[in-house]
């Protein structure tokens, strides 16, 4: 889920131009909706088709021990500097910021991240927990191994890489220098990793898009049509990935969502979305964000995304 979301979304009217622009990527990638979540059946909407989310359930408590531990692959975050990415490719001299959501340490400081920091329109929280699947495998955990696999496959491109953070770090960071991190680096798009804690029966995923927001320290009145760009190729890039259908909850079906509240968005001056790749709370998703090789796929769709708005 959004690392500074206090308040479940609100309920949205379905925007044309999102639909359309999201119809056009998703036929190139070989259509949207094109079945349940990782299975075939249509994705169902909610009541008038863009049902706002339930609010998200974000355990304050470690997982327990007992709980099953799903399959892991990829390697444990280390502190050392992994390679940085090669000279040539279709994306050298582009620099990519990815923010892996939450941080598996967050529950232990919980002081440290309760304190409130300026988003612009408003204070929230450096950063919250995040959600788990029921079986106690963390959104964390799931971030922080998806980003890792999107490094890997966009230094195989040829671009720079920068992670917000790398287990590297006790909590946070907060949501105000995550966004600073992006900006630092002169990003030519940053996307953040989530898994969402919505209601069981909810599913898919979706791609938050920054709205107009032009108070205090923030100012989203240049990124806000790029970031769309970025937004809707990596929806629909998602959906050939991974068989995954757009929201069944939120977005009227579009695989997009437009948010004001968020710091990481509101404090960004260089393109930047969210994904959050599926609903950790329902099951049917939560067996698809416990396995490695559908980890891989998402990865795929989101590095096939940001390779396409970087290519132009």
């Amino acid at each position: 889920m959004p690392y500074d979301e206090s308040v479940p979304p609100t309920r949205r009217r379905r925007s044309l131009l999102a639909t359309t622009a999201l119809a056009a990527v998703c036929l190139s990638a070989a259509g949207c909706g094109a079945g349940d979540v990782g299975a075939g059946a249509p994705a169902r909407p909610g009541p008038g088709g863009d049902a706002a989310a339930s609010p998200s359930a974000r355990p304050s408590d470690p997982p327990s021990k007992s709980a099953p531990a799903p399959e892991r692959t990829s390697p444990s975050p280390t502190r050392s500097t992994p390679p940085a990415g090669g000279n040539s490719g279709p994306l050298s001299g582009k620099t990519v910021v990815i923010d892996p959501g939450h941080n598996p340490d967050n529950h232990l400081h919980t002081r440290e991240i309760n304190r409130q920091v300026d988003i612009g329109t408003t204070h929230k929280e450096c950063d919250t927990t995040g959600t788990s699947t029921d079986a106690g495998y963390a959104e964390a955990r799931f971030t922080l191994d998806v980003s890792h696999r999107l490094r890997t496959l966009l230094r195989a491109q040829g671009a720079k890489v920068v992670l917000t953070y790398d287990g590297d770090r006790p909590y946070g960071p907060c949501v105000d220098e995550r966004a600073r991190i992006g900006n630092q680096a002169r990003a030519d798009a940053v996307v953040s990793v989530h898994a969402d804690g919505s209601a069981v029966g909810n599913r898919g995923f979706h791609v938050i898009l920054p709205g107009p927001v032009r108070s205090g320290a923030a100012d989203t009145t240049k990124i806000v049509d790029p970031s769309r760009d970025l937004g809707t190729r990596i929806a629909g890039l998602f959906v050939r990935a991974t068989g995954s259908a757009p929201s069944n909850y939120t977005g009227g079906n579009t695989g997009l969502d437009v948010r004001k509240d968020l710091g990481g968005l509101n404090l960004s001056t260089v393109p930047k979305v969210f994904i959050e790749c599926g609903n950790m709370r329902d099951p049917k998703d939560a067996a698809l964000l416990t396995s490695s090789g559908w980890r891989q796929k998402a990865a795929q769709g989101i590095a096939d995304g940001i390779s396409s708005y970087l290519n132009g």
